[in-house]
Order: structure tokens, then sequence, then C-alpha cells
């Protein structure tokens, strides 16, 4: 087992959950609990099988996952975060939270996954008119598409499509981000390619509390 060697809870920590890609494996059951192996690879790109097989089984060892056998019709092993695993969310955000800075930096060539936009919305989207009627913005970014919903003060996402959105936004993750983060005007995004549908009123209703 690999080890920094030192008594100091920080290192513990990183002896734990430091190797590269164990906190994306934590962020994929984070936000899908319940994942089969094959979801856990669609949400890893890059990840080589073999890899994650391994990272799995040390977070086994270190008690912060789980596996399930899923009864007919799934019929296959569901992975879950056990409580210890779970106490890892709140460290997720705060990475989250600092790495926003660096977003405008990049992003050409890096792969995206709609159900990542889970972390950003709750942590930095708010509803600004929380008495008005629910609205729903639909996103497509080339997989699975996600749908933000704006609704009594609350932002909350939910994966698929929604039967009759507000509003519609389709492109690249950088350019649907800067706008619901208000750092990209809508009328530059489309230049740059983002298409739209709907009503882009809604916009107004997100509030965004992006650090600088």
């Amino acid at each position: 087992m690999r080890t920094y060697g030192q008594y100091c809870s920080v290192a513990k920590a990183l002896d734990a959950v430091g190797d590269r890609w164990t906190l994306l494996i934590v962020r994929e059951l984070l936000l899908r609990d319940g994942c089969r192996y094959t979801d856990l690879l669609h949400g890893l790109p890059g990840i080589a099988t073999n890899l994650l097989s391994e990272r799995l089984r040390e977070l086994e060892e270190r008690g912060l996952v789980r596996r399930q056998a899923a009864p007919p019709p799934v019929a296959t092993t569901l992975y879950h975060l056990t409580d210890s695993g779970r106490e890892l969310d709140p460290v997720l955000r705060a990475l989250g939270r600092w790495g926003a800075r660096f977003m405008p930096e990049g992003g050409e060539g890096d792969s995206f996954r709609s159900h990542w936009l889970a972390f950003p919305v709750k942590e930095f989207l708010h509803d600004a008119d929380p008495a008005a009627p629910p609205v729903f913005i639909e996103v497509r970014t080339g997989d699975e598409p996600v749908v933000i919903e704006l609704g009594g003060g609350e932002v909350t996402t939910h994966p698929g499509s929604h039967p009759s959105p507000d509003l519609v936004l389709e492109g690249d993750a950088p350019l649907v981000l800067g706008v619901l983060s208000g750092m990209l005007r809508l009328s530059d995004a489309r230049k740059l390619g983002l298409r739209t549908t709907g009503s882009a009123a809604v916009l107004r209703r997100v509030e965004s509390r992006v650090p600088v």
C-alpha cells in the first residue's frame, strides 16, 4: 500500500484518496449513487478499465465503497459509497468551488459529461425570483440531456429531457456554462456556436455566484 508515512491527518487522508482518479470515482458515486461499472467508465473518460477495477478494490478495502448485487431486471453489480465515503461530499464541493477559478482558462479538447453540471448548478446558481412559477432549462452538450429546474428558490438538475422546456441550450460545455454563469453574453455565445430555442428571458431567473 502506498503511503506518505507521515503521522498527520492530511497525509493519512491522501493515503486513502490521493491516488489519481480516486476522487473522481467518488465524484461519480456522489452524483449517481448506485453506479454500474459501465456507468463509471462512461463518467470517467480516459480511465483504463484495469485501473478503475484497481481503484474500486482499494476504495472497498478502505471502507469507502460497497458492492450490491442488484436483482433482475438489473442483474448486475452496483457500486455505492458507504457512510464514510459520503463524508467526502463537502470535500469534493470545496475542491469544486476552489477549482472554479481555473475553468475559464481552458476546456478545448477536454471531455465533458452533462451530469457533471449538478455540482456547479448547486454550488453557484440561484433562483433570482423564488416567488415566480418554476421554469425549466434543458441543456444538451452532446451526451445525455439534463434539465435545470428553477423554482421556489431552489435550482436543481434532473437527467433526461423535459416535455416542454422554457429554454434549450445546445452546444459545447464552456459556452453553456459561460452563459449560465453570466460570464458570457448570450449573443456572443450564439456567435461562437451555441444554439438556443425558447425564451432567453428565462436566464434572468439565473443568479450566478461564481467566485472570481
